[in-house]
């Protein structure tokens, strides 16, 4: 783990600030190497709700307390239908889950023949 410096900081006061009661423990830097438990269950979550997805990737973008995270997730169930609808699809998948998030960046495609 890093030594505790400006951007582990930075990342304790937007958790502090989104979601009002988070210890700093739970906010600190995150190593790389493996996924937090807020990205595991969302990324499950997405596996159900799209089985015809070829990539999900999901990142804790506030550094590792849930406040806010990046979907990219490629799947055939997005063909023929516009970004917005595609969005509207992966909220409606997540709708229990986005309760306790601060904001959710959303990336969509269909899997290229």
């Amino acid at each position: 783990m890093a030594a505790p410096g400006a951007a582990a900081t930075a990342s304790q006061l937007l958790c502090r600030r989104s979601l009002g009661v988070v210890t700093l423990l739970q906010c600190a830097q995150r190593t790389f190497a493996s996924q937090t438990s807020g990205e595991l269950k969302v990324t499950h979550v997405l596996k159900e709700k799209f089985p015809q997805a070829t990539t999900i990737k999901v990142t804790d973008i506030s550094g590792g307390c849930g406040a806010m995270y990046e979907i990219h997730i490629e799947s055939e169930e997005f063909k023929d239908k516009r970004t917005v609808q595609q969005h509207q699809m992966v909220n409606k998948a997540l709708k229990e889950e986005i309760k306790s998030m601060h904001g959710l960046r959303i990336f969509t495609s269909v899997p290229k023949p």
